[in-house]
């Protein structure tokens, strides 16, 4: 038995979340409702501005990460933060949720840890400030081979396909991995950054990857499909099991060659933040279990609809009592 069930690489971004008023966001020329990369003198300006700072570590695949903790799975998250207050912190955090945080923190660090600054304003609308920072630096030298080699499946973030560090990572991780006989994959993230590494995602996903998650849009964008049927007939060709997720609508769930449908729970969102990283959470929890397609995708909407049910990106009530209340999870 390996000692991880699931491992994650991602931006390791500290969300710090303060309840404002409309005249704040004005004052401090803030974009309602919207999510904006900040360069760093602007992150310390309004990082000092806040006031009763709540704090959370946090990032995408962060999120899935402890999700999957939460769960029970024996979890660890590999990050890059700096040796600050917010890296500790983080760290810290990340430990208490159930992903292990496997990276010292680092010393003497040219940026700080990364942050985003979420105002929350009355009317429930979250304004985001981020700063990548040191997360986006992380490279081959944060990935612990034998971690990987360690974990029965790895999980990889699309935004850090970025830079060529973040590539180098990847592969680096994912070959570690597959080479003790374990699952690679990846989530496509945002069909931009998919445009931006088209060639460079489509290697990965045909050469290294067991399985890959993305959205109608992000497939779309990766085979620069006509539609949706186009984009999935070649991502079977290069990957034997990929995950569409289309906004809801039931969700697709591809393995060689067979395919299933999810149906998802309507829910009026409170706060979509977080959907697709728990049902990420939900559907890796029965890959690592080893259920069939469809109670592994049936748990990933059944984690995604608890998330937008109240602010925040992580689960707040009892999933694996949810998982047995559907007939899922035996107690």
């Amino acid at each position: 038995m390996k000692t991880y069930q699931l491992a994650g690489i991602g931006n390791a971004i500290v969300d710090v979340i303060s309840t404002v008023d409309d005249r704040f966001l004005e004052q401090m020329d803030i974009h309602k409702a919207i999510m904006q990369l900040v360069e760093r003198d602007r992150a310390e300006a309004l990082f000092a501005a806040m006031d009763d700072r709540a704090q959370a570590s946090g990032g995408s695949v962060a999120n899935t990460l402890a999700g999957a903790g939460a769960l029970g799975l024996r979890a660890a998250f590999v990050g890059r933060v700096n040796d600050d207050e917010l890296g500790r912190f983080y760290a810290q955090d990340s430990d208490a949720v159930g992903a292990k945080f496997v990276n010292t923190p680092v010393t003497g660090g040219e940026l700080p840890t990364s942050r985003s600054m979420i105002f929350v304003t009355p009317d429930g609308e979250r304004s985001m400030n981020t700063y990548l920072g040191m997360s986006a630096e992380l490279g081959p030298e944060d990935v612990d081979e034998s971690v990987m080699a360690d974990s029965e499946i790895v999980f990889l973030e699309g935004y850090l396909f970025d830079k060529d560090k973040g590539k180098e990572a990847f592969l680096k991780a994912a070959r570690a991995c597959r080479s003790t006989g374990g699952m690679a994959g990846i989530a496509l993230s945002d069909p931009f950054c998919v445009d931006r590494h088209r060639a460079d995602f489509r290697k990965l996903v045909a050469d290294d990857m067991d399985y890959v998650i993305g959205n109608e849009q992000e497939w779309i964008s990766l085979y620069e499909a006509n539609d949706l049927e186009d984009a999935l007939a070649q991502a079977t060709s290069d990957c034997n099991l990929v995950v569409c997720t289309r906004s809801g609508d039931p969700v697709w769930i591809i393995r060689d060659g067979v395919r299933v449908e999810i149906p998802v729970q309507t829910v009026t969102p409170v706060d979509a933040t977080g959907a697709g990283d728990q049902f990420a959470a939900g559907f890796l929890f029965g890959l690592a279990l080893g259920r069939d397609m469809d109670t592994a995708g049936r748990m990933g909407c059944i984690a995604a609809a608890e998330v937008i049910g109240h602010l925040g990106a992580r689960p707040k009530s009892d999933l694996r009592a949810a998982f047995r209340q559907a007939g899922l999870l035996d107690s």
